[in-house]
């Protein structure tokens, strides 16, 4: 813990050095880099005008991921009202696909992820992924111990059934 959150307010480096953490989780949420990105910046700028209301004593990563959550779900539910329609592929050029099997696999991997319901998904990156314990992803999802356990079961059998290497 630094200085500053012993007094009570946590400076604004540690939020910093919670960056990165904060865009891989941005990633669970929103499959174009430049949304996470968005994503990241609005939380980060959410969290540096509510500093005052940090409670010194508990973790300021969750209480970050707490603010990303809950900005992304208000996103969507405005998004869903006023939704344009999904982009294809504005600039034209055709993708072209990754030779090497192991990108082939990550590539696999990724679209597996994202087939999975954003519940099972945010557990399964903040338990597997960001190595979160129970116990934090449970306060950042807002329910118990249990359910991220159960999720995160169901998050791993969904993805290895999509991958082939379960039997149903």
């Amino acid at each position: 813990m630094s200085e500053s959150q012993l007094n009570g307010e946590p400076a604004r480096a540690d939020i910093v050095k919670l960056i990165p953490a904060l865009r891989a989780f941005a990633r669970t949420f929103c499959r174009n880099p430049t949304d996470a990105d968005d994503l990241v910046q609005e939380t980060l700028t959410k969290a540096l005008a509510n500093l005052d209301k940090f409670e010194p004593g508990t973790r300021l990563k969750s209480w970050l991921f707490t603010i990303m959550r809950n900005t992304f779900y208000t996103r969507a539910k405005v998004l869903g009202r006023e939704a344009p329609g999904i982009e294809d592929n504005i600039s034209g050029d055709t993708p072209i696909p990754a030779t090497q099997e192991v990108s082939m696999r990550a590539k696999e991997v990724q679209e597996a992820l994202q087939k999975l319901p954003p519940h099972y998904r945010e557990v399964l990156t903040l338990v597997a992924i960001l190595g979160e314990s129970y116990e934090t992803a449970a306060e950042i999802c807002d329910c118990a111990v249990g359910t991220v356990k159960s999720r995160l079961n169901r998050a791993r059998h969904q993805i290895l059934q999509e991958l082939g290497e379960e039997a149903s």
